[in-house]
């Protein structure tokens, strides 16, 4: 027995002008297989914002993933506490966790103490390259997601992530933990910005 699939939407080009049409493609696929949870990277809390109002009312829970405090310049969270306190008011997690493709990672190359390349960095280019930046940051957040108990490795979620900021990749994700990353399968894809 099988379902049927809707087609990939592809967008002319990457970023947060497609953030609108993520957000729709993103609760039209989770309504339509029965999915519980998205799963979207928010920096500041504006994109979790913009997909909280889509979720009001649904039966999805939202949760955001933000970067760790000190991403950006030390002692300093990106994220909006004014956003996540209506979050989390609304039901939504804020899930808040070191970049599991990158992080301890990339201080070593920005160091230039220690050369080489790693074999984590290996693998978040190649899902930016071979598919999509944002594919890396779904796959990224959800992982996260799982670090910190927000979805389950029995279950699938949507996974959201983004260009630079807003919302461009929009994909079907069955959860793992970080530990066990190659468990972690990517069964759908709904949208993402065409590769140039």
């Amino acid at each position: 027995m099988g379902f049927t699939t809707k087609e990939i939407h592809y967008f002319d080009t990457p970023g947060a002008e497609n953030t609108g049409d993520a957000i729709r493609f993103a609760v039209e696929r989770a309504r339509d297989l029965g999915l519980k949870k998205i799963v979207v990277a928010s920096t500041s809390g504006k994109t979790a914002l913009a997909f909280l109002e889509a979720v009001e009312g649904t039966g999805i829970e939202l949760i955001a993933v933000s970067h760790v405090v000190g991403f950006s310049q030390p002692g300093v969270w990106d994220f909006s506490p004014e956003a996540a306190a209506r979050l989390r008011e609304s039901g939504a997690r804020v899930v808040t966790g070191t970049h599991v493709l990158s992080g301890l990672e990339r201080a070593l190359t920005r160091s230039q103490k220690v050369t080489g390349g790693s074999r984590t960095e290996a693998v978040a280019e190649a899902l930016r390259r071979i598919v999509a930046v944002g594919l890396k940051v779904a796959v990224e957040c959800v992982l996260i997601a799982a670090d910190h108990g927000a979805v389950s490795p029995d279950e699938e979620v949507v996974g959201v992530g983004g260009t630079v900021s807003g919302a461009d990749t929009v994909c079907v994700i069955r959860p793992s933990h970080t530990a066990s990353f190659f468990d972690l399968q990517v069964r759908e894809i709904v949208a993402m910005p065409r590769v140039r």
